[in-house]
């Protein structure tokens, strides 16, 4: 297991997530617990990336429930549809957000927030969870993170 991380300083978001992935594999290889797994993805991307909030939101009795996150305290329950977090869910796919004010229905667990990424995360097909990614700058994030973002959850197992 890999107690620390190698942070890259290139500014190449390509860069960043081909040096970080390799690093939360071994992380998250040999250990079975889900929360402790998601709990160290969510330090990695944070410290890599120094993003405002990054946590995961898991499929409970039909709602989102706070999960593993970094950063400030966050909503606890959302519901299929709501927000971004709720939207990713219910059309199963990835959305990038450049700015949330002009997102319909955002839910503004800070006003600090002023973009998002939210990418689900499937177990036999089926959403489980979502990972949310807020920043304080607009126009944050992209199809880069998207596709890198996406690899990540990948290594999530169940």
């Amino acid at each position: 297991m890999a107690e620390d991380l190698n942070i890259t300083t290139s500014t190449d978001k390509t860069e960043q997530y081909t040096a970080l992935i390799p690093q939360i594999e071994a992380l998250l290889y040999g250990e079975p617990d889900l929360v402790a797994n998601l709990a160290n993805i969510c330090a990695a991307l944070k410290e890599q990336f120094k993003w405002f909030w990054v946590g995961f939101y898991m499929v409970k009795n039909g709602e989102l429930v706070l999960g593993p996150f970094q950063g400030p305290v966050a909503c606890t329950r959302i519901s299929l549809g709501k927000g971004v977090c709720g939207t990713a869910w219910q059309k199963a796919e990835t959305l990038v957000v450049p700015d949330v004010e002009a997102f319909p229905g955002h839910i503004a667990c800070s006003s600090l927030s002023q973009s998002e990424i939210v990418v689900p995360v499937f177990h036999n097909g089926e959403v489980v969870g979502v990972l949310d990614v807020d920043s304080e700058l607009l126009d944050q994030f992209d199809e880069t993170d998207a596709k890198f973002l996406e690899q990540v959850v990948k290594l999530i197992q169940f």
